[in-house]
């Protein structure tokens, strides 16, 4: 469609991120020019700068996207405002992306409608206009969903899942992946990583700053998927990073110290895997709790099924930070535990009052490493490593400065586990 690969600018520094947060539902959307102001050509503005024109859709083309972006042959310097309505005359509501130069419906465009789609520029304001018809409703679509639920609090740690239907193939990743939008305040730099074709996460290169409200677009309606499949529709989710709660065991001593903001408030003791059943040494993030949790295990030479209380699950394979009043007496001692982490009673509640779902537990020094993918792995790759997943070129590291932030969001340990 003509758009143009990550743009990011200074003031956005996300990937994908459009100057218009006009997916919020929190606020209606405002007409912004690509300087951000209320749209149209400045006072002041010179007529010899270039005149926007549509470089696409082409005028008159049929059988366009409901996921359609307006592309304009012009440079961002032409102070352009896009009015786009449909053929009731009712308006569209959207906004630029950073570089000015593609500007994006606000929601998902209508299946079988002719639309009019209008910019004018400095010294252009009788502007220019096209005319397009969307496709029609497709027979094949395909789900897109996210694990995270809307308007809740998630921990500093937390990345977005976002799940398809159907597999997406190598070849159409970059042009989905462009339309999967973050915006965060303050803003942050982040990236998508493919873990395959099912399932891709966006994580920040830094922990999520404290404080920060998030805004996901996942703008696929519409969008092709698969060969034959379409997006079913959009889906939107906003949610708040929380206190800084990061989770350090050791497996040499047995403790784990829990940290809140950069601070120590507890060392706990530990039993971790036993040696038949090692505890994975990695960056985990907490994927789901549950104040109990029937535990019955897949192995029949090693059998047991126990109702287990005050759950935090780390790994997708079955680790978790449990109660375990049986393993008191080895806690800080010795490892017993079928992989999980053993807490008493009194820690494991007050752990599981204490976090979130995104926050960290990072295990150091057990004889096997955290497997990429089990679970929410994302921060067990370097940033350098991260960006590799995405099926864009890296994003521009240009995010703004929070005056109120400390100088580095960064985790604590380096992302490789201890031998």
């Amino acid at each position: 469609m003509g758009v143009s690969a990550r743009a990011l600018a200074t003031i956005a520094a996300l990937t994908s991120v459009i100057a218009l947060s006009a997916c919020s539902s929190d606020e209606k959307p405002k007409w912004t020019g690509n300087d951000g102001g209320a749209g149209g050509p400045s006072a002041s503005a010179s007529a010899e700068l270039p005149q926007a024109t549509f470089a696409a859709p082409a005028d008159g083309a049929t059988n366009i996207s409901t996921a359609a972006e307006l592309a304009l042959q012009t440079s961002p310097g032409a102070n352009a405002t896009v009015t786009l309505t449909d053929a009731s005359g009712g308006t569209v509501q959207g906004g630029f992306r950073t570089d000015g130069a593609t500007w994006v419906p606000a929601t998902q465009l209508k299946y079988g409608t002719q639309y009019t789609a209008s910019v004018t520029s400095a010294g252009d304001t009788a502007g220019k206009k096209i005319t397009f018809t969307t496709m029609a409703k497709p027979g094949k679509t395909v789900n897109v969903s996210t694990a995270l639920s809307d308007n809740k609090t998630y921990g500093v740690a937390v990345p977005v899942v976002v799940r398809f239907g159907s597999s997406v193939p190598q070849e159409l990743r970059a042009s989905v992946e462009k339309r999967l939008l973050v915006n965060s305040d303050p803003p942050q730099v982040g990236t998508w990583y493919w873990f395959n074709g099912g399932e891709v996460h966006y994580r920040p290169k830094e922990y999520w700053q404290s404080g920060t409200k998030v805004t996901v677009r996942l703008a696929t309606g519409g969008l092709q998927l698969t060969k034959t499949g379409f997006g079913s529709k959009d889906v939107t989710l906003h949610f708040t990073i929380g206190d800084k709660i990061i989770m350090i065991t050791d497996d040499k001593t047995h403790q784990m110290t829990v940290e809140k903001n950069g601070e120590v408030v507890k060392t706990i003791p530990v039993s971790l895997g036993k040696a038949k059943t090692p505890s994975s040494s990695g960056n985990m993030v907490i994927m789901d709790k549950q104040q109990s949790e029937l535990f019955v295990s897949t192995d029949p030479s090693d059998p047991y099924r126990e109702t287990v209380y005050w759950t935090q699950r780390m790994t997708s394979g079955g680790e978790y930070i449990h109660s375990a009043p049986w393993s008191v007496g080895d806690q800080g001692k010795r490892n017993v535990s079928h992989g999980c982490t053993n807490v008493s009673e009194a820690n494991a509640k007050f752990l599981f009052n204490l976090t979130k779902i995104g926050d960290v537990h990072i295990v150091k020094g057990t004889p096997r490493k955290l497997a990429w993918g089990n679970g929410w792995t994302d921060w067990d790759k370097s940033w350098a490593e991260y960006v590799k997943g995405s099926a864009l070129p890296p994003p521009a590291e240009t995010a703004v400065a929070d005056p109120g932030a400390s100088a580095s969001a960064s985790p604590s340990v380096a992302t490789s586990p201890s031998a």
